[in-house]
């Protein structure tokens, strides 16, 4: 070993997880070589080493940017020196810090400084130090971490260095807190850092110290509580007085005993009833057995509500309650009348499917009232848990029932009206699939014999009528459909909202706001502005908010201004003053014919909308570009009527590679907003025949089908929600497959009449009904005959049969 002034030059012991303080002794097991090596270097020399801790402590073998700057020079006592490794005691001697470290091929030597013990002599660290000997004390008292000689020791000792480093090394801190004030240089400092470790062990030892005395009291509160109990329950066996659990044994047999039930669960009941009088009243068993008996009695086994079977009072209440869906109201009666006449036919599950407000839930509640049935709801959005439905089994801590047998107790009779709302909501996890636990209760032929996993007994479900709900059929299982009876309810419309307006919506707010029709007057002209520039839906919710906004802006300016007898007059000209500037645009019809510009007919959960298809023909290598944020079906429908107008280019009198030579553009705008599906396909044929061409389309003409690439015009869905968009937009002729013929019997008389609807089979139709022009000869520039049409379904039957051929058998 090399010294200088004050500099140290000595072999490096690297620790793990230890921080060695002067003055303490600390036992060590050397195994690493470069270690082992540097120990023996040290013991050879004048036993001097220097302890640091790793930063990392699963390095094995640490380099100098692996080790802590601050440590502390030790010495080494005791040494034995085994075949791979020493046991060794050192000593902490000073804290010291690395000034240059040193590798040789067998051991790391650092130069190392003291710290310390620079204002020894100062007050302040005299009060320091007194004030650290009494904090230890009383630390020592409240824990056995301590030998008492340690104690005796530094309340002798009057070096503060020698006492806070003596208090460091001994008090309980995690090796990174123990590494942090060897980081402190300077006494003070390193003092009253010392000084807080300590008083908040010392509180740490107060607050457990409470914490047990306060657990202690309880456990033996209790104790006493359960003794005193059994000594009441000896001395009122002794006096004859009334024993409670005898009582409750007694009430919960003559409750089995009346209550209507299966035998299944009447056995099951008295066999629980006798494991319940051989238990303590007090064991937590006990209560299971209770809450099990009380979940059993409490349903209603045979508790049935006298059904009306009144047709014609179910009509009124369903009149009563929602206006139009005469459709849907003809079902339901139909579905009442039947239950009417045979109570035991197993009839259909109904689902209503149909987007949000449009009556789905309020229908359930007309149809309990009509039958005079108890009604129930159970909302399934969001529910993954199979145990939701099925209940959990008793073995879990707090099981209950699922939420079928909960309703069925809430309901409190045997034959109510059951709504499963949002049936498409549901969704599935690891812990099952709820949708798969519904598939037999809403089947008549297995609901007779509901299991439900907490009660574990068959319950009877078959006479409950069960009614879902769901804005679209894609979130339900194929097996769960094929339980149900799909009734579709579409949009309103705009007829329609305004008579629900007046006659539902606008007394409904009126009355909670507290106010009455002589008061406030909404025009007609008031709410068709409403429905058309402040809402965009299928249903009436948001028309019945914006009506409940109205009417509390002028409930204020009554209390404001005390005109109470005044009345107020909201009309289409100040209808902003109350709801702002208009937050729809509507979909307007282009002012003048257009080339390559075609309406189409789109449907949403809003109700339907018009969409301006635009193709655009360019300069370029025959590259097909569709814009406009489409879906994967929209796209190849784009494909398949570019394909469609390059088989027909010679009857347009186009080259026949005029598509090598240029781009087209399809654009659909309003990009923002996601498109999809096949029914553009005729409207962006129409489209780029008329860009290709140069003849503008009718610009009060609309259009809906899929189209083939034998150009076909294919069916479509959602035809009210299309035409309801048409009317709403000043239509004056819409174009539609044939094959929806059959569909235009439940389109509304007012819409029939405001449009010209036509039928077409093929797009040759199409486009001489779209493009704006005196003779189709205009069109077909290069056709010298008239094409040969596929035959409709309509026609296959007509087409002889080729005939029947022998075979030799094998």
């Amino acid at each position: 070993m090399t010294t200088g002034t004050e500099k140290i030059r000595v072999p490096l012991l690297p620790l793990r997880d230890i921080v060695v303080f002067p003055y303490q002794t600390t036992p060590l097991i050397v195994g690493r070589q470069k270690s082992v090596n540097a120990v023996k270097e040290a013991i050879r020399n004048n036993s001097m080493i220097f302890t640091v801790m790793q930063k990392d402590q699963k390095v094995e073998d640490p380099s100098e940017n692996d080790l802590q700057r601050s440590g502390t020079l030790s010495s080494i006592e005791h040494p034995i020196i085994e075949s791979d490794s020493i046991k060794l005691l050192v000593k902490g001697v000073r804290r010291a810090r690395i000034l240059s470290y040193r590798e040789n091929e067998l051991y790391g030597e650092v130069e190392v400084e003291p710290v310390g013990d620079t204002t020894a002599g100062s007050p302040e660290i005299e009060a320091l130090k007194r004030q650290l000997v009494s904090a230890f004390t009383d630390y020592t008292k409240n824990t056995n971490l301590v030998a008492p000689e340690i104690v005796s020791y530094i309340a002798s000792v009057d070096n503060p260095e020698i006492v806070a480093n003596t208090i460091a090394g001994n008090i309980k801190m995690k090796a990174e807190d123990k590494q942090a004030l060897m980081e402190i240089e300077d006494l003070e400092q390193y003092m009253t850092r010392i000084m807080e470790r300590l008083f908040g062990e010392i509180e740490i030892i107060d607050l457990e110290k409470r914490i047990k005395a306060q657990v202690k009291k309880q456990t033996e509160k209790a104790q006493k509580e359960y003794y005193l109990n059994e000594q009441m329950r000896a001395i009122q066996k002794e006096l004859g007085e009334k024993d409670e659990f005898k009582t409750e044994i007694r009430e919960l047999e003559e409750r089995i005993r009346k209550k209507k039930m299966s035998d299944e669960a009447a056995k099951r009941c008295k066999g629980e009833l006798k494991k319940l009088k051989m238990m303590s009243p007090m064991s937590a068993e006990a209560a299971v057995v209770r809450g099990y008996l009380e979940w059993i009695l409490s349903l209603p086994w045979y508790d049935y509500t006298d059904e009306k079977k009144d047709i014609n009072e179910a009509k009124k209440i369903l009149d009563r309650d929602h206006y139009g869906l005469v459709q849907i109201k003809e079902r339901i009666l139909e579905f009442l009348a039947v239950k009417a006449l045979s109570p035991e036919a197993k009839g259909p599950i109904l689902c209503f499917v149909g987007p949000p407000g449009v009556g789905k839930t309020s229908l359930a509640k007309s149809i309990a009232e009509a039958t005079g049935r108890n009604f129930v709801r159970q909302s399934l959005g969001g529910v993954r848990d199979e145990a939701e439905i099925r209940g959990h089994r008793r073995t879990y801590v707090s099981a209950l029932p699922g939420k079928i047998i909960q309703s069925m107790r809430k309901a409190g009779s045997s034959n109510p009206v059951f709504l499963f709302d949002e049936i498409d909501k549901m969704s599935m996890d690891f812990r099952g699939d709820p949708s798969a636990a519904l598939l037999e209760v809403l089947d008549p032929e297995q609901n007779h014999v509901f299991n439900d996993h907490y009660l574990d007994l068959d319950y009877d479900l078959s006479k409950v009528m069960f009614i879902t709900t769901a804005n679209t059929m894609a979130g339900i299982p194929p097996a769960l459909i094929d339980r149900l009876e799909i009734i579709r309810l579409p949009g309103y419309i705009e007829v329609e909202k305004l008579n629900i307006a007046q006659k539902f919506l606008i007394p409904k707010q009126l009355a909670a706001n507290g106010l009455t029709p002589e008061k406030v007057v909404m025009t007609k002209g008031a709410i068709a502005q409403l429905i058309r520039d402040y809402t965009r839906e299928a249903g009436v919710r948001n028309i019945e908010r914006e009506i409940a906004t109205i009417l509390r802006k002028v409930a204020k300016h009554i209390l404001e201004t005390g005109e109470k007898r005044k009345k107020t007059v909201i009309t289409a000209s100040n209808l902003d003053k109350y709801l702002g500037i208009a937050r729809f645009k509507r979909s307007e019809l282009e002012e003048r014919d257009l080339v390559g510009v075609a309406t189409g007919l789109a449907w949403t959960e809003a109700g339907g909308d018009i969409l301006a298809i635009e193709s655009a023909v360019l300069h370029g290598k025959g590259k097909l570009t569709v814009t406009g944020k489409l879906g994967d079906t929209m796209k190849e429908s784009a494909s398949a009527a570019m394909s469609y107008v390059r088989t027909i280019s010679s009857d347009l009198g186009l080259k026949k590679e005029f598509y090598r030579k240029i781009d087209v553009h399809i654009h659909i705008p309003e990009g923002a907003i996601p498109k999809d599906g096949p029914s553009a396909g005729i409207t962006i044929a129409t489209s780029l025949v008329s860009a290709l061409t140069r003849i503008p389309v009718k610009r009060d003409l609309a259009m809906t089908g899929e189209i083939t690439l034998r150009g076909r015009v294919l069916p479509i869905g959602g035809l009210k929600e299309k035409l309801m968009a048409a009317m709403r937009a000043q239509i004056q002729e819409v174009l539609i497959p044939k094959d929806n013929e059959k569909d235009i019997a439940e389109i509304p008389d007012i819409i029939k009449k405001a449009l010209s609807i036509e039928f077409v089979e093929n797009m040759d139709q199409v486009i001489e009904k779209a493009l704006r022009v005196d003779t189709p000869d205009k069109i077909w520039k290069g056709r010298t005959e008239k094409p040969v049409q596929l035959p409709g379904v309509d026609q296959l039957h007509n087409i002889p049969l080729p005939p029947a051929q022998s075979h030799p058998s094998n």
